[in-house]
């Protein structure tokens, strides 16, 4: 049997990114060939992609935690490392994708659209790329930044011109599968159809589709049978068509008290479905008892403005006549409709005077600093080198965490963390010390590079040239 998913809980973790390499390029005769460490590989993305063959979010519902592939470390000789493999998850048409809080993240209309959920990680430098005028010979690399994480919830909500609507055994399966070649599982008994259906219904010149929606019941927008979970498929359906049986054995139901009781769980859900246009259809009129009682409610519904069709879906009696009817409206909803990216994408902008971090008091004489670039730079620091400490100090120096912490009030010895309370690298702050200038001198250069070098030595370079190029000579020399 299949089994149909529409909303799921994922958890997604991109690669990481891989380490950079410190390395100085060594060869004969040239003992001090300057740093050649490659960076390290990007992490593999997360990547959400709307696939029209997929109908169903069942495989995230049996296996919710998917992994990018993390990047490879760099290696010497300027070789950078591997990119890690992006890992591609293909979703429906109109799925929905939203935070743990209900934020919407995304929409995702179309096939081929696409949704980063989670980045990959920065690979490190390696030295070779931290090597500058004042920096020849970095003594250190850039460790690669951790793949982002992140709980999402995804959501399906159909993607159709036309709902069918009204309680259960109706016969909205019965007149889809009579509009389109959609093959429903119709039987004589509730709650037949549990997952929605979609077929496609060819009108003149006008091509549009319909979905039968499992049944609803009272109360249905607060819970009860299943309306609650399959309404959202209504949600994007640009016309309603309510399906009222007149042929019902209960005697405590007819076709108006159905449609009142259909509206007010419309109104109820909201999303604005009480303003779609709509229609009535009275389905069931080759049974003697049905065709009467259409007869007898047909001008109470037409005197509230609706537009009326008696019809029988198993007789294929009125078909015609509704389908065109149909196809009129989802061109005028078309037609009113504004022509804009139907896909939606939440961004929201970080404001013009951002500094890109912040620094908040808390408890105990403690200072929080949190932002972006001051907790990835933290993050791809190598602590058990001294070089590299210094390296992220005067970073965060020319970003301006050292002035805001002292317009905040710290002072020599107070605490510092950067970072998340969870994850966060504390230390003690000294502001006499210049971002470490002082204690680690001018970091990243070997005056090996540019000291005179011993008389003796440069002869011995020189008779090494001389013979390396005679060698040469000789090789390529055919005489």
């Amino acid at each position: 049997m299949t089994t149909f998913v529409d909303r799921v809980e994922l958890h997604v973790a991109a690669g990481s990114g891989g380490h950079g390499c410190a390395s100085v390029h060594r060869e004969k005769f040239k003992p001090l060939g300057g740093p050649d460490g490659g960076n390290g590989g990007r992490g593999g993305d997360v990547i959400l992609v709307v696939d029209q063959s997929v109908t169903t979010l069942l495989d995230y519902h049996h296996s919710p935690h998917r992994k990018a592939t993390s990047g490879r470390p760099g290696e010497g000789g300027n070789r950078s490392g591997k990119d890690g493999q992006d890992l591609i998850l293909p979703v429906p048409d109109g799925t929905v994708v939203q935070d743990k809080a209900g934020n919407v993240l995304a929409d995702l209309v179309g096939h081929g659209t696409t949704y980063v959920a989670a980045e990959g990680g920065r690979g490190g430098l390696g030295n070779a790329a931290l090597s500058s005028a004042r920096r020849k010979a970095p003594g250190f690399a850039l460790l690669g930044v951790p793949g982002g994480m992140q709980d999402i919830v995804l959501e399906l909500k159909t993607v159709a011109d036309v709902a069918l609507v009204g309680y259960p055994s109706a016969g909205k399966s019965s007149l889809i599968s009579v509009l389109s070649a959609a093959k429903p599982k119709i039987a004589d008994y509730p709650f037949t159809t549990l997952v929605p259906n979609l077929g496609v219904v060819t009108a003149g010149s006008t091509v549009y589709t319909i979905a039968d929606v499992p049944g609803l019941i009272p109360g249905a927008s607060q819970g009860k049978g299943l309306g609650l979970e399959f309404l959202r498929h209504v949600e994007r359906c640009e016309v309603l068509v309510h399906v009222l049986d007149t042929a019902t054995l209960e005697s405590d139901r007819d076709p108006l008290s159905d449609l009142d009781t259909i509206e007010e769980e419309l109104r109820n859900y909201g999303g604005g479905l009480e303003n779609r246009p709509r229609l009535v259809v009275l389905n069931k009129i080759d049974v003697p008892d049905g065709k009467e009682l259409a007869e007898m409610v047909r001008p109470d519904l037409e005197a509230r403005g609706y537009q009326v069709f008696a019809i029988s879906a198993v007789a294929h009696m009125g078909l015609k006549e509704l389908s065109f009817a149909l196809a009129e409206l989802v061109a005028k909803a078309r037609a009113a409709k504004p022509k804009e990216e139907a896909t939606r994408i939440v961004i929201r902008p970080k404001a013009v005077d951002d500094a890109g971090f912040t620094v908040v008091p808390e408890e105990d004489g403690l200072y929080r600093v949190r932002g972006e670039k001051p907790e990835r730079w933290v993050r791809q620091t190598d602590f058990s080198n001294d070089e590299a400490v210094g390296y992220l100090a005067d970073r965060l120096a020319r970003l301006g965490v050292e002035d805001s912490l002292m317009k905040a009030g710290a002072r020599s010895g107070d605490g510092v963390a950067i970072g998340p309370e969870e994850n966060a690298v504390v230390f003690d702050w000294e502001p006499t010390v210049m971002a470490g200038a002082e204690m680690l001198g001018r970091r990243g250069e070997d005056h090996r590079f540019d000291a005179p070098r011993p008389a003796s030595q440069r002869r011995r370079d020189k008779q090494a040239e001389r013979d390396e190029s005679d060698e040469e000579f000789d090789e390529f020399n055919p005489f």
